[in-house]
């Protein structure tokens, strides 16, 4: 039976009033038909990413609460885990045996989200659609294989999206308030609420970045 290792399953950009912005979606591979393919479709990645929102919400008051207490935040870093002012809300839900979802937000509340397959890639590097991209099947993929996926192992991922973003927040065509829309009945927080109409990112380039950063990620890749 083939050995596989975690894969990004879906990117997903989310603005600060709760309005979808983006979704890229990609391949798993399936080692029993020796495919790949998306493991849900459109709909039910965008209903994934709508999902995270009260849980970004919740925690988002949890650190507010807790950020003037400086002796809980250190005792956070002393413990190991950082203090969600980072933005780096790390793993959001598991959402089933294989998927789950990790997040992080922005200081302008922008949310960049990754929904990982942990078992989406074939781990010798080489599947249907040949050589993984950027190096990142191989010997990492190799060495591997078979063992738990941290949640720092997502950050270069979601540093890669925010550098990405902020190129586009850079071109002067790329107006944001079009796309950041009124917040719904009951304000932007919450995963209940969320913005009506807005604008969703139409850039070539950044879908072309989102997508060389999921295809390049795999667990161990530190640089993208």
């Amino acid at each position: 039976m083939a050995t596989t290792i975690p894969s990004i399953a879906c990117l997903g950009v989310i603005g600060r009033n709760n309005n979808p912005l983006h979704i890229t979606i990609f391949p798993s591979y399936d080692p029993a038909s020796n495919t790949r393919a998306p493991l849900r479709t459109p709909l039910q990645f965008s209903l994934l990413l709508s999902s995270t929102l009260d849980i970004f919400d919740t925690r988002a008051r949890r650190a507010a609460t807790t950020a003037p207490n400086t002796s809980t935040a250190a005792t956070a870093t002393a413990a190991g885990s950082a203090p969600l002012l980072t933005g780096d809300f790390g793993l959001l839900h598991a959402v089933d045996e294989r998927l789950a979802a990790y997040g992080f937000e922005t200081n302008t509340g922008v949310k960049f989200v990754a929904v990982v397959d942990m078992r989406g890639r074939y781990s010798g590097g080489l599947g249907p659609a040949g050589s993984a991209p950027g190096g990142a099947g191989g010997g990492v993929a190799g060495m591997r294989g078979g063992v738990g996926l941290r949640e720092t192992e997502l950050r270069v991922v979601f540093r890669a999206m925010q550098t990405a973003y902020v190129r586009l927040l850079q071109n002067p065509f790329y107006d944001p308030d079009e796309h950041a829309p009124l917040a719904g009945p009951g304000g932007g927080g919450g995963g209940g609420g969320g913005g009506v109409g807005g604008k969703r990112i139409t850039s070539h380039k950044f879908a072309e970045e989102m997508r060389r950063i999921g295809e390049g990620w795999a667990p161990g890749v530190t640089n993208l």
